[in-house]
């Protein structure tokens, strides 16, 4: 049978990855990469028991005397990422083998390089196929991939949209460069962070942005976006020296003070 490629959204994926530049943000103790693999590795188990009984969890079941989900239980998966507590789903009649942590595992190495492969590439389902067929040790289908695929793909949707705090005391916002891979071909896109600081102090990332170039319009966006998301106010807003910049932020919140970052200054 031929499978028809389903790439994954690269603006999505490069987007979310890009602006982590330091190491511990990415995969410190509670760094994004532990998060994704929690959610990507709880959300594969699912469609793993989807599959098995035949039917999702919200569908209706065709044989309610039959085989049915049976609640979950805590497992800690030890690995390079440190430990990871995930949940398994079981079912009623216990025959629920799971492929990608069977049953009395709890050492799992390697796993965090296979899931940045997976989400920066843009991976074709085919591609992913070959790829997980490596980590589960048995062919998967390209039903399960979608399944999987489409889960962290909400995962990452509802992350972005997620509703912000009222006030943020200081907010960064900056552009980087970086290449991508975009419908086969490498291309250097610009990438927008934002990372703001909350009223307990602590660093937070607001959000990534995919872009061909950087301008102030597109930052116009951003804080528009911010202001739906639920942000209020924002006392300091650093940037960068763009043309456009201060203006496109005044115009949404126009009681912010906006700094021009350090290294622009004495650049």
């Amino acid at each position: 049978m031929t499978v028809s490629p389903k790439a994954l959204p690269t603006e999505l994926i490069d987007g979310l990855l890009a602006g982590y530049q330091k190491p511990e943000d990415l995969i410190g103790e509670n760094g994004l990469l532990k998060q994704l693999t929690k959610a990507l590795v709880e959300r594969a188990l699912e469609a793993e028991m989807a599959e098995h009984l035949g039917h999702a969890r919200n569908e209706p079941v065709a044989n309610p005397a039959g085989n049915t989900r049976n609640g979950k239980s805590r497992k800690t998966l030890k690995g390079e990422f440190g430990e990871l507590p995930i949940d398994v789903p079981r079912d009623r009649h216990g025959s629920f083998e799971p492929q990608l942590i069977p049953k009395h595992q709890t050492r799992w190495t390697g796993f965090d390089d296979k899931i940045i492969s997976l989400y920066a590439r843009g991976m074709t389902v085919r591609e992913i196929q070959s790829h997980l067929e490596e980590m589960y040790g048995a062919e998967v289908s390209p039903t399960l991939i979608s399944s999987v695929t489409d889960a962290v793909s909400d995962e990452v949707k509802a992350w972005q949209s997620r509703p912000l705090d009222p006030v943020y005391p200081i907010v960064y916002l900056d552009c980087i460069h970086v290449k991508v891979r975009d419908t086969g071909a490498v291309r250097v896109k610009a990438v927008y962070l934002a990372i703001g600081i909350n009223m307990n102090g602590e660093k937070e990332v607001l959000g990534l942005w995919i872009a061909q170039t950087e301008g102030a319009k597109f930052w116009l966006q951003v804080v528009t976006e911010f202001k739906n998301r639920g942000v209020q106010d924002i006392f300091i807003a650093c940037v960068d020296g763009l043309k456009g910049f201060p203006e496109a932020i005044e115009s949404v919140y126009p009681r912010a003070a906006v700094q021009l970052c350090i290294w622009c200054a004495t650049a």
